[in-house]
């Protein structure tokens, strides 16, 4: 087996300490305003995927906000998508919207930057700080928790603090005696790909600036206002075009800047909220008015530590391994940091159409990397945040009616098309059949079934061939057994219904997997439209964005068949060649080529950890009957994949993806198949766990006998009942009760493995 290797980064002691400090003093004034509440925020380490490939966000925020408040680095490169890198150490600006975990960077809307003496109105080139605003900074003097972000910007000696609401960020920044305060507002920066097309700046009095930012990044057309009020007066106020000052005190422009300056007397830090809103300056002022209408800057820090730990307190886990704590509770962390309020107090919000809509009777969302997100995070929001479930499908089916379509990467109004197949049928179908509640059960019928048939993206080549053509697209391989999943799951949907007719047509889409399917190199392969296989063939290489896989090679994409994993044996020859097949891939070792995908990462074999389509092959074993693999690959990948370090992510976080496979796997289960309610049993590494299910039950588990040798389950109670099953449903778990886990250091000869406790894939 390959051995992931991690650089083991040392907490530097005087931020730690800096750190263990505040959120002691937080965390004991949070519990004196609220006894009853369990303090988790203490175990979350929010630089855990900041170094190596994480691509994590670092900042300010509440869970699922439209603020996600933080740092932007100067530097740009594909592990700067977020803005933030570990191994960087320069600020040019605290921005309000950040991505977290993706492949591609975008967002940094209304950066603000605090400074002072004479500075040129542009960011600067790194190791020249002369150039421009930019400073440095030390990891040393650094805290992030939950809510809350500080840092000392070097150049100006002036201490950062950022903290946030769902709509409003709030900055207090301490600058130095004697020195003239000045801030910046930079609406020309964004991260990576995002450039403003048109910006607008406004003085509107003496402590009020407002404006607009729109840009055009990966999501083509994005738009945010924001209203900004300082705690203090402003002196004088220019505006700029980073070039030239301009006269007065409004100016629309390419990508324009504001300098707010204040009396060099002025005592005590300044303080900003800025509130922002995707449709209007008015609306954000609405915000700010409901959500932070005072200055108590700890306060709101306070609200945003219990607005994390009510969240986080949905699974409450013990452990005897304080570095499982700091895992668990941080990738929980990350799977709520998106996906993220697209909707004004008053319900307002901007549609993939571009037309305002009103006073919405749910909260509207965005950030989905769905691609991704359908395997696990998805599952995982349904199963412990049924109610926000309901306004995602929501969300989903309000783009559906603007559009035409169910969303594949919706971002900021917008959609990207990002990624192959159709993860938002996968999505909706799955919480129709969950019976997840408060959105049309026939709307998102309809919906569906529009989607699929639509003429784009291939679709077109599915309903004529059964299968996409390698002469026709790149990616076709990946793009068919995506496709095929997603028709899979509305075939159930269809049969819920009754609608046999639907269920037949569907189900037969579903089963398109098997014409990639080549029974001579038992490999999913590119087929071109006469029939015949794309030459030469190597199930090992991977041409990035350029062959017939996504991310991938023709070994990864061989086990993408999550949906009908009994369909997949026969065609592999029965269980024992399967199971064979299935060990090769954990141990198979081959040139990818210099052109992979760097996505391709967390290597065990051709096993790919730290992109999304392997995230459920370990699973499959107990489809066999073989239940004790799946417990040695999980508990290995739990133990050698993830860490508490910089770099404890073996892949990017995608949104949540990476964190939610930690967090099912380890409670013991996982969504195998993403759309038929079913958790397949693993090997759990807590001790006992308390979950807020479906609406108002409590789950509790407890596992007994559990240690790094005793990792192979050998028997299962539910209720107090003998469960021999190694599955169990959605609708078990949400109806409440109790299941009691018992571990040893050696296979069962008997748990799970009879075909009726086998996992299944139709369920009713």
């Amino acid at each position: 087996m390959f051995k992931i290797r991690f650089h083991r980064f040392h907490y530097p002691v005087k931020r730690l300490l800096l750190g263990t400090t505040f959120v002691a003093a937080l965390s004991g004034q949070s519990m004196a305003q609220n006894k009853s509440a369990i303090q988790l925020t203490k175990y979350v380490d929010p630089f855990i995927g900041t170094g190596g490939h994480g691509h994590v966000f670092v900042g300010a925020d509440v869970p699922f906000g439209a603020v996600q408040l933080g740092l932007k680095n100067i530097s740009a490169g594909w592990d700067w998508c977020s803005g933030y890198h570990y191994s960087d150490t320069t600020i040019v600006g605290f921005s309000h919207t950040h991505l977290s975990g993706t492949g591609i960077g975008d967002l940094g809307d209304i950066s603000i930057m605090p400074v002072v003496g004479e500075v040129k109105l542009t960011e600067g080139k790194s190791g020249d700080e002369q150039s421009g605003y930019y400073s440095t900074y030390s990891h040393q003097q650094e805290v992030a928790k939950p809510g809350y972000y500080s840092v000392m910007v070097n150049r100006y000696h002036i201490k950062a603090e950022l903290t946030a609401s769902n709509r409003v960020g709030f900055h207090q920044y301490t600058f130095p005696a004697g020195k003239e305060p000045k801030i910046i507002i930079n609406l020309k920066q964004g991260i990576q790909w995002d450039k403003p097309t048109e910006t607008y700046i406004h003085q509107e009095n003496d402590t009020t600036v407002s404006g607009y930012r729109y840009s055009k990044g990966w999501a083509a057309d994005q738009r945010i206002y924001f209203t900004a009020v300082f705690s203090k007066p402003i002196k004088k106020f220019s505006v700029s075009d980073s070039t030239d000052t301009k006269a007065g005190t409004e100016l629309k422009g390419l990508g324009v800047l504001g300098l707010a300056v204040f009396d060099a007397q002025t005592s005590g830090p300044i303080r900003i909220k800025v509130a922002i809103s995707p449709v209007s300056i008015e609306n954000a002022k609405l915000n700010m008015k409901a959500e932070i209408p005072g200055w108590n800057f700890n306060q709101q820090v306070l609200k945003a530590n219990d607005a994390w730990n009510k969240e986080l307190s949905r699974v409450v886990i013990k452990t005897n391994d304080l570095s499982r704590m700091k895992i668990f509770y941080t990738a929980l962390y990350h799977t709520m940091i998106a996906p993220s309020t697209y909707n004004d107090v008053n319900g307002d919000y901007l549609g993939t159409d571009k037309k305002v809509y009103k006073n919405a009777p749910f909260t509207n969302y965005t950030t989905f990397s769905l691609w991704d997100t359908y395997r696990a995070a998805m599952p995982l929001m349904s199963l412990i945040n049924s109610e926000r479930e309901g306004d995602i499908v929501n969300s989903f089916l309000a783009i559906y009616q603007q559009t035409g379509k169910l969303p594949v990467w919706p971002l900021m109004g917008n959609e990207t098309d990002c990624m192959v197949g159709n993860p938002g049928m996968i999505v909706v179908a799955d919480a129709y059949l969950k019976g997840i509640k408060g959105f049309d059960k026939d709307l998102a019928y309809e919906a569906l079934k529009a989607t699929g048939m639509r003429d784009e993206r291939g679709l077109n080549l599915v309903k004529k061939y059964g299968f996409i053509p390698a002469d026709s697209t790149v990616e076709s391989v990946a793009m068919g057994l995506e496709y095929a999943i997603a028709d899979w799951s509305v075939a159930q949907v269809a049969k819920n219904r009754g609608d046999h007719e639907a269920y037949a047509y569907w189900s037969k889409r579903g089963e398109n997997y098997k014409n990639y399917f080549d029974k001579e190199t038992r490999f999913m392969r590119g087929r071109f439209a006469n029939n015949t296989w794309r030459t030469p063939f190597s199930p090992f290489r991977a041409v990035h964005r350029q062959d017939d896989y996504t991310e991938g090679n023709a070994w990864q994409y061989l086990w993408l068949v999550p949906q009908d994993v009994e369909g997949l044996t026969k065609l592999l020859g029965g269980t024992k060649p399967f199971v064979a097949k299935l060990d090769s891939l954990f141990t198979a070792k081959g040139d990818m080529g210099s052109e992979s995908s760097p996505d391709i990462s967390g290597l065990i074999g051709q096993y790919a950890h730290g992109n999304e389509p392997s995230h459920h092959i370990t699973y499959m074993y107990a489809y066999a009957g073989q239940p004790y693999k799946t417990a040695e690959k999980v508990r290995y990948i739990l133990d050698n994949l993830y860490s508490d370090h910089f770099d404890g992510l073996s892949g990017n976080e995608d949104v949540g993806q990476m964190s939610a496979w930690y967090i099912l796997s380890s409670l013991g289960f996982y969504a195998e198949n993403p759309a038929n309610g079913m958790y397949v049993f693993g090997s759990p590494v807590i001790n006992e766990a308390t979950l807020k299910v479906g609406y108002g039950q409590t789950f509790s588990m407890s596992v007994k006998n559990n240690s790094a040798v005793n990792k192979y389950i050998q028997s299962i109670t539910l209720n107090g009942k003998p469960y021999t099953k190694s599955y169990i449903l959605h609708s078990e778990i949400v109806k409440g009760g109790k299941i009691v886990i018992i571990m040893g250091d050696k296979p069962s000869a008997t748990w799970g493995i009879k075909p009726e406790d086998r996992p299944y894939s139709v369920t009713q």
